[in-house]
């Protein structure tokens, strides 16, 4: 049986690594601390390690879901981000003053 969903990237002021439930979780943190998560709610992992379950209303009131490499990846025979990388290099190789 599936408990959770794929692990996703999300952000606010710092990013964590998040993934929905799909049904009923719980479980007991390093700190002893009991955390109980319903299907629809978010298991969160922070860049420290600590996990803890969120709720799905918040969760989504306070993250954004970042893009994944292949999501973000255009055809280098596009047009306009070749252009965009080509001055980007452009740039980069200026001699500084």
């Amino acid at each position: 049986m599936k408990q959770t969903s794929e692990w996703n990237i999300y952000r606010t002021r710092f990013l964590v690594r998040a993934k929905q439930l799909t049904q009923h979780l719980v479980f007991t943190d390093a700190l002893g601390r009991e955390h109980i998560g319903d299907p629809g709610d978010y298991l969160v992992e922070s860049s420290d390690g600590n996990t803890r379950i969120t709720p799905k209303a918040i969760f989504e009131d306070i993250y954004v879901v970042m893009p994944t490499i292949t999501q973000n990846r255009r055809s280098t025979a596009d047009p306009i981000t070749s252009t965009i990388r080509k001055k980007f290099y452009e740039y980069r190789a200026a001699p500084s003053a």
